[in-house]
């Protein structure tokens, strides 16, 4: 059997995201399907180009004429997938239905190919408040045709409890670990001088990184007994990125809080092998989401750590290493932090046997073939 996992943007490796991306890619040829990746991107000539595995698959050219035509370009795609004998394709969906791809799935689906696309946030339309005006365009766009996108699709992948979308039926999945790529931690402080806090997170908004820090304003005013420093990873040139320096720089935080940008590899490896205790989502609500499975959570679990977050994550809602934050705009008690991570052992090995095997990527894309090809 044979797959192509479609993603409609340029991958970034720092990205969690894209490392998502290609772990699934490879779960899928642990399962036994012979996946390769296509995405866009450039060549070394600068050409505007579409990849499958490491060949161009369509160059676009260059100027205005390749940014356009690499948005509704499939006829070329939709060849080489019937030419290459390929019985699935996996679709990222990036809030982009629209005429063109709606067209690709319908003649693919004609010939056979099982077609799906994976929402990786349900309910998205809060997302758009930050964006840009183009953005906020193809967010609109995206509204007239997306129960049309869904028709003509076998299934959509969600992270969410909703069985139908846009009308479609849903193979509910989560979020899943490679296990392989990440490393567990090396050492457990019992006793830390300096309790290391860290977030790894793309710094929208509703990540609620925002709350931590007015959590900490309030106790490195009321608390001098343990010190505690907070590790963000991220890209703080977005606009919720840049609002998170500035109330750093406000509340006066500058020698409790570390802005690394965004990681990877080593690099990554080794603010995590520093780190005591995660951040996670502590803000969405603010795009009206209740339930949601994040890359995050699984993260810190894999490499052995405890953490805090909002919603409701229904892996880990009864795990001893976790703390339930309210969803809501109150600043977060650092202190029940402290309390918490002394009071507790939190042992990484014992942390991560607890996410294995069933939030392995393997055993999460099994379940969307067994589904999609079930007699």
């Amino acid at each position: 059997m044979k797959a192509i996992f479609i993603v409609f943007h340029a991958l970034a490796e720092y990205s969690g995201i894209t490392k998502k991306i290609r772990y699934q890619v490879k779960a899928l040829n642990d399962c036994g399907v012979e996946t390769e990746l296509c995405y866009l991107g450039w060549d070394e000539f600068g050409n505007q180009v579409r990849w499958v595995g490491d060949k161009v698959q369509k160059n676009f050219g260059t100027g205005i004429k390749a940014k356009i035509e690499k948005r509704f370009e499939y006829n070329s795609l939709y060849h080489y997938i019937i030419d290459n004998n390929i019985s699935l394709v996996y679709m990222r969906s990036l809030i982009n239905a629209e005429p063109f791809i709606i067209s690709f799935a319908k003649k693919l689906r004609k010939k056979g190919v099982k077609v799906v696309m994976e929402i990786p946030t349900f309910p998205y339309d809060h997302e758009g408040k930050e964006l840009p005006l183009p953005n906020k365009i193809r967010f609109y766009i995206n509204k007239l045709f997306r129960y049309s996108q869904a028709k003509n699709l076998d299934a959509i992948i969600t992270f969410s409890d909703y069985d139908m979308i846009f009308n479609q039926r849903t193979i509910k999945i989560s979020n899943g670990v490679d296990f392989d790529s990440l490393p567990l931690k090396k050492t457990y402080r019992e006793k830390p001088s300096i309790l290391q806090l860290l977030v790894v997170a793309e710094l929208h908004y509703w990540h609620g990184v925002d709350r931590a820090i007015s959590g900490l304003a309030e106790y490195v005013n009321t608390n001098d007994q343990q010190k505690v420093h907070l590790n963000i990873v991220g890209k703080p040139e977005r606009a919720s990125g840049f609002a998170l320096k500035q109330q750093v720089e406000k509340l006066g935080l500058n020698d409790y809080i570390t802005f690394y940008g965004p990681l990877s590899g080593d690099d990554l490896d080794r603010v995590f092998e520093k780190a005591d205790f995660g951040i996670g989502s502590l803000g969405r609500h603010r795009s009206n989401i209740t339930k949601i499975k994040t890359l995050k959570n699984r993260e810190y679990a894999a490499r052995g750590l405890g953490f805090i977050y909002s919603e409701i994550d229904d892996d880990f809602e009864a795990m001893p290493y976790i703390i339930k934050a309210k969803a809501d705009e109150d600043p977060i008690s650092i202190k029940s932090i402290v309390d918490f991570y002394f009071s507790h052992n939190l042992n990484p090995l014992d942390i991560r046997k607890t996410i294995e095997p069933n939030l392995s990527w393997k055993n999460q894309m099994q379940k969307v073939i067994f589904t999609i090809f079930a007699k």
